[in-house]
């Protein structure tokens, strides 16, 4: 029998040639964070970044998400007006004394309006009333919102509410705020802009950007978020050198820790994180043994790129192994996959793409068989 891991003996040259990287691999103080990589959606850097976490306000991008989707379809638009209820400015306006738009009951501001109140001012109070004038209550909305998510990938989120004060069971990964970014950059460039506006005034009350990294270059978004139970939060993303990459952490202790690690992050995002791309032409894999075949080994290739990600320092370190599908009997025509390419950088979750036979081996006649047989009886499995 055949071995079913091949070990490769170097590392893949495309992964290794990244640069010197001495700098070891990355902790925070953040209870929750992750690095993502915008083009490719790769996710660099997770510390419990999957596990469902109490977003607070960061889940205002979602209800803001859940508008642009229905500005799209046609079910509202932006010159729309809704009336501030009571209910709205009770309790999430001035007397809810949590982050508010600055509503008055009766008001009517457009959904435009809104939107602004939600992205840059982190407004309850308009977070309310968006909801109560699209889907009627702040609960139907957030059902929405919660089956959109999950429409989208998004299968952490389990969203109570519109404006993310504390609630039972209102959660979302960071790596799931990421991929929201991701969608909202992507699918709403229009609207994106609005999230690197420095200010907002609505009537005589303004309120800056609360993002801490706005003066941070190439940064231009997200939000912030906070609850006592959760501690300070943070979603940005930013663009250097033509690069985008959007951070999420969760957890820390106060208002300065946050803009401090949110700062760090992202220069860490920039500098000594990376991602490698892998094709095909790009290595040179081994060729693997062949049982009761014409030929003895056959050339094997990958059926397709690999994407390698995580610390520069991990990627020159990353280690690599053929996994075959068991022992590999002729015939084997040219192009059959036979197994996997492994590759396994710390800190990531290992990287596998297919692997295929680059030749043709016919299987031996009787005679050749029964040699193979005996010299496998007497020699034992070479492997």
């Amino acid at each position: 029998m055949l071995p079913k891991t091949q070990i490769l003996t170097a590392i893949l040259m495309a992964v290794a040639a990244t640069g010197s990287a001495q700098a070891q691999i990355m902790d925070t103080p953040a209870s929750h964070a992750v690095i993502m990589d915008h083009e490719t959606g790769t996710i660099l850097f997770s510390k419990d970044g999957a596990e469902p976490m109490i977003p607070a306000s960061m889940t205002k991008m979602m209800t803001a998400y859940l508008v642009f989707e229905l500005i799209d379809r046609g079910e509202i638009s932006l010159t729309d007006k809704f009336t501030v209820s009571e209910d709205a400015w009770r309790r999430g306006g001035f007397p809810s004394g949590t982050s508010t738009m600055g509503l008055a009951p009766g008001d009517t501001p457009t959904v435009e309006e809104l939107l602004h109140g939600v992205i840059i001012m982190s407004g309850n109070d308009a977070c309310i009333v968006l909801a109560q004038g699209i889907s009627g209550s702040e609960e139907a909305f957030a059902r929405r919102m919660t089956s959109l998510a999950h429409e989208l990938g998004m299968s952490s989120a389990n969203f109570q509410n519109t404006t993310g004060l504390e609630a039972v069971g209102h959660v979302i990964s960071a790596e799931d705020l990421a991929k929201m970014a991701k969608l909202t950059i992507d699918k709403y460039p229009q609207y994106y802009d609005w999230y690197d506006m420095p200010s907002y005034t609505w009537r005589e009350y303004t309120q800056a950007n609360r993002n801490p990294l706005l003066s941070i270059e190439g940064t231009d978004g997200l939000k912030t978020g906070h609850l006592e139970v959760s501690g300070y939060g943070l979603t940005a993303s930013a663009v250097r050198d033509g690069v985008r990459r959007t951070i999420v952490i969760n957890g820390l202790e106060s208002m300065a820790a946050r803009a401090q690690e949110g700062e760090r992050m992202m220069r860490m995002a920039f500098q000594s994180y990376d991602l490698k791309v892998i094709t095909p032409e790009s290595v040179e894999l081994p060729e693997v043994k062949v049982w009761l075949g014409q030929q003895r080994m056959v050339p094997v290739s990958l059926a397709s790129k690999m994407t390698i990600a995580g610390h520069k320092a991990a990627l020159e370190k990353a280690t690599s192994e053929i996994v075959l599908d068991g022992a590999l009997e002729a015939p084997i025509r040219a192009g059959d996959t036979v197994g996997k390419l492994v590759v396994t950088v710390e800190g990531q979750v290992p990287t596998e793409a297919p692997i295929v036979a680059e030749a043709t081996v016919k299987k031996l006649g009787f005679f050749g068989r029964a040699v193979e047989g005996l010299s496998q009886m007497i020699g034992g499995n070479d492997g």
